[in-house]
């Protein structure tokens, strides 16, 4: 069964072109689809409800195509079943264009933009004009009370197919409204700190060696800022390489001093600037809101130098293609990846993922850059990564790089291990260290001083052993570096961390204790 518009469509005109520009092959799916796509489904109902305008196309006797915009209130075009729209069409320049087209001819093309979001979606259909002194109660049914404007007509669409169609070109366009809903935290943030008795705003913060000075603020998305960083005197900024982080200095929600580590998201090339990207969680420890609310424009922070725990492997004469997935705001470091592999002409397929279009950080400049190289996902329009058919098309890939939620790492190297992909050409970096509703206490002997500490189910070793007092070297808190790693001198490990290779692990006999565990009652640590 093909798609509906494919057998509308697809002449043999344009068989021949898709022959002739080699797409041909790739348009035969929709040729070949289970889902013709004739019946509007809810998510069709849904969208078509929030437009407040859309484009008309008909074709009058001599073959002329008459493109036409008809607007209105939001929903004035109404799904009446799964099979028929209606829209009061009011009065305007007189001219009768599309009407008079639609006499001769009822078939009738619309396409319904949602530019915000580059959302477009196509609908084939034919038009029956219906007057208020033929069918007054249609007429009632399709009015929007609250709009105040002539109805001439009323026009009925019986739709006969519709497809979704790709984004990629549609410039992002925002009316008021949209614009307010974005400034809406922003005020929100505003009112509250004006109604608050605020303390006076920190010009400095942090010891490091490196002072940046926050030179640029973007709201990305709602929930996601970007902070640009420079030298204060104007000077290069240290070199650094694609997956590279720098700990910004914070005051957690206790008013104790912290660090936060944020992956650098501008492209390595560039020596001038550094941008890191921040997610604000509300319910975290209160490092992303303090940046949220207490980052400003001229603030000097002190950093220590970047450090990378989740860099590219050398190039090598490998022709397949790198695969770089990202999960929400684990772009980060897969942008200055992606954007690293294109300057040195190297192959690879970047693959995104994201709750919808508003909360894809750095999208448009991704998919305009990147091209064919880049494929999206929106969990709101029901399109998941299918991680199977994505490892599956380029097996013999030298490396896949992925960073985002633990449960997308898990999914990754999951898929990874059922095609025979060895977990050593997976690289990975996590935001938060990986815990269990399952997790059980247990202890751990440190030799050398003959301590017992219990460790707490909700509690990670490194957390026990320094609120024993004891000091241990640490770093990133997640798994990604190595700095905590000590040699376990009996009992088993479950390794729950992203540096230590299966050689450390399993002959030097390492476990990261910020993240790692016992797997029985007891762990005795070289410590």
């Amino acid at each position: 069964m093909p798609r509906a518009f494919a057998a509308i469509t697809f002449t043999d005109s344009v068989k021949a072109a898709q022959t002739r520009y080699h797409s041909r092959e790739s348009n035969l799916g929709f040729e070949l689809a289970e889902d013709s796509r004739s019946a509007l489904t809810g998510r069709e109902a849904e969208f078509i409800a929030e437009r407040d305008s859309f484009y008309m196309a008909t074709v009058n006797e001599d073959g002329w195509p008459y493109v036409q915009h008809r607007g209105g209130p939001a929903g004035f075009l109404k799904v009446l079943d799964a099979h028929t729209l209606g829209f009061a069409d009011f009065r305007g320049n007189m001219q009768y264009l599309s009407v008079g087209n639609l006499q001769a001819n009822d078939r009738v093309s619309l396409i319904l933009m949602d530019y915000p979001n580059r959302r477009r979606l196509k609908i084939w259909g034919r038009v029956q004009i219906v007057h208020e002194i033929d069918a007054p109660a249609l007429i009632a049914a399709l009015e929007s009370p609250a709009y105040r404007a002539r109805i001439e007509r009323a026009m009925v669409i019986r739709v006969e197919a519709w497809d979704w169609n790709c984004p990629q070109h549609i410039t992002p366009r925002y009316t008021d409204a949209d614009i307010e809903q974005l400034l809406a935290p922003l005020q929100a943030e505003l009112a509250a700190s004006k109604a608050r008795a605020a303390p006076a705003p920190l010009t400095s913060l942090g010891e490091g060696e490196l002072a940046l000075v926050i030179s640029g603020i973007r709201q990305l998305t709602p929930r996601i800022r970007a902070y640009e960083l420079r030298h204060p005197d104007g000077l290069a900024l240290p070199e650094v390489s694609a997956g590279a982080h720098l700990k910004l200095p914070v005051l957690l929600g206790n008013g104790q001093p912290g660090l936060r580590h944020y992956s650098i998201a501008s492209n390595p090339a560039r020596r001038d600037i550094y941008e890191v990207a921040v997610l604000r969680h509300d319910d975290g420890e209160g490092g992303s809101r303090f940046v949220h609310e207490h980052y400003q424009l001229g603030m000097t922070l002190r950093c220590a130098l970047p450090q990378n725990d989740f860099s590219l492997a050398e190039q090598t004469d490998e022709a397949a293609p790198l695969i770089l997935i990202a999960g929400g705001i684990g772009i980060t470091p897969i942008k200055a990846m992606a954007q690293t592999l294109l300057a040195q002409g190297r192959p690879f397929q970047l693959h995104y993922a994201a709750r919808s279009r508003r909360e894809m950080a750095y999208g448009d400049r991704l998919q305009r850059d990147l091209g064919e190289r880049i494929r999206c996902y929106f969990s709101e329009e029901g399109a998941r990564m299918a991680l199977g058919n994505v490892l599956a098309a380029v097996p013999d890939t030298p490396g896949i790089y992925v960073c985002g939620p633990a449960g997308l790492i898990d999914a990754v190297r999951g898929a990874a291990a059922q095609l025979g992909i060895v977990d050593e050409r997976i690289h990975f970096e996590r935001f938060a260290a990986v815990t269990s509703g399952q997790d059980r206490a247990f202890e751990v002997v440190l030799r050398r001083s003959q301590r017992v500490i219990p460790v707490a189910a909700d509690q990670t070793v490194l957390m026990a052993v320094q609120a024993a007092g004891v000091d241990v070297l640490s770093d990133c808190g997640v798994g990604n570096c190595g700095t905590c790693a000590v040699k376990v001198l009996a009992g088993k490990v479950e390794h729950r961390d992203s540096a230590l290779s299966r050689n450390e692990r399993e002959r030097a006999g390492l476990m990261c204790i910020c993240v790692s565990r016992a797997r029985g009652p007891r762990l005795e640590l070289d410590l």
